[in-house]
């Protein structure tokens, strides 16, 4: 069977790691070859945000790589889309998988649909019911031209049947599950990002920014005034800052700086984001995939975002949900820093992301659609 994977960040990189790996042991161990062409579209094209995780993760280098690069949302779908049209057309695949909600999953989708391709949808059903987010659009477009929905949670499941697509879906539980299962170990084993950054023995926050209402003009100064706050009153911070991010304050933030406690890094590979987040005594982020990636290692999350798609991280009492309200945030972090270190009374095993082997069920279950 010929498969086209169609990804272009850094957290599709982390979604198709598992999903890849039980292609590969289905191809030897379950008698159907699986012939897997991952197409990698360039919307990430820093090696930080981009090479380093398919040597980390152990993916097969991209037999396409586009090329595409950043730009306004339109123009970049466009050539996304006549890119991956072409690609298609030369390798006629028997069905097209798409990953989450990037300007690369809507293309690829997009692309698929037009050319009759039945299309697999891995991290199908999330809502954030928020319009302006241009991740909202993109998912719920993908979910309604797929022909396989793999919902990685009840929540998403429960999403899809009010929209009429319960017939084409299935809770296969979160991939991302898997792959922090699989490298958590690896993660304490091998990085080393701890010492380099002298952080052994002490505590610290990790911050992430990149979406677009988050470091937009005057946003981003003021949440990275109130980050200032929080490490030099409360508790130091390291912060791998995302190259948009970067070029944001570049232009809008001049005549801001960092106190010496708000440690502003170069993006770090997945390995040192787990090790990181692993050890960290607490999560601000505005990112989807840390808020699980966060309660699977048992670290307080605040979410520097309104509404969240993952709500069931909210409902465990694992993440708080702070907006950009100052305020709101600061008093988040007091009382994340009142609590205990850890989340280890949370049970999140089993429930409510699966059982940790979601790529094995989403495998069995395209091959099933293709004998169908």
């Amino acid at each position: 069977m010929r498969v086209v994977s169609i990804v272009g960040a850094r957290p599709q990189f982390v979604k198709l790691a598992p999903v890849s790996r039980a292609m590969a042991d289905h191809s030897v161990t379950g008698g159907t070859a699986i012939d897997d062409i991952i197409v990698h579209t360039g919307q990430h094209y820093d090696a930080s945000m981009s090479d380093v995780f398919f040597e980390e993760l152990n993916i097969p280098r991209p037999d396409v790589n586009l090329e595409i690069g950043s730009g306004l949302h339109g123009a970049q779908s466009g050539r996304m889309l006549e890119a991956i049209e072409n690609v298609l057309l030369q390798r006629k695949p028997e069905m097209v998988v798409v990953y989450g909600d990037t300007n690369s999953t809507l293309a690829g989708a997009l692309a698929a649909a037009k050319l009759c391709i039945p299309i697999a949808h891995i991290e199908a059903g999330l809502r954030s019911f928020n319009r302006s987010m241009p991740e909202e659009v993109n998912r719920v477009v993908a979910d309604h031209l797929s022909d396989i929905l793999f919902a990685p949670t009840a929540t998403a499941m429960r999403n899809l049947k009010r929209e009429g697509l319960g017939g084409k879906a299935s809770n296969s539980g979160d991939v991302m599950l898997d792959a922090v299962n699989y490298n958590a170990a690896l993660a304490e084993e091998r990085s080393k990002i701890r010492d380099t950054l002298q952080l052994a023995g002490t505590e610290y926050a990790v911050v992430t920014l990149h979406r677009a209402s988050n470091t937009e003009n005057d946003a981003l100064v003021d949440i990275l005034d109130t980050l200032n706050a929080i490490a030099a009153e409360r508790i130091p911070i390291v912060f791998p800052a995302h190259p948009r991010t970067v070029a944001v304050l570049d232009k809008v933030g001049s005549g801001w700086r960092a106190v010496p406690q708000l440690r502003v890094i170069e993006p770090v590979g997945y390995l040192d984001m787990l090790k990181l987040v692993g050890n960290a005594r607490m999560v601000l982020t505005d990112s989807g995939g840390l808020q699980k990636e966060a309660l699977f290692l048992r670290t307080p999350c605040i979410t520097l975002r309104d509404e969240t798609e993952w709500t069931e991280t909210v409902d465990v009492g694992a993440n708080v949900l702070s907006g950009r309200d100052r305020e709101q945030i600061l008093s988040a972090v007091d009382d994340w820093l009142a609590r205990p270190a850890s989340l280890q009374a949370i049970e999140v095993d089993g429930a409510p992301f699966g059982d940790g082997h979601a790529a094995t069920a989403i495998v069995r279950e395209i091959l099933q659609h293709k004998a169908a």
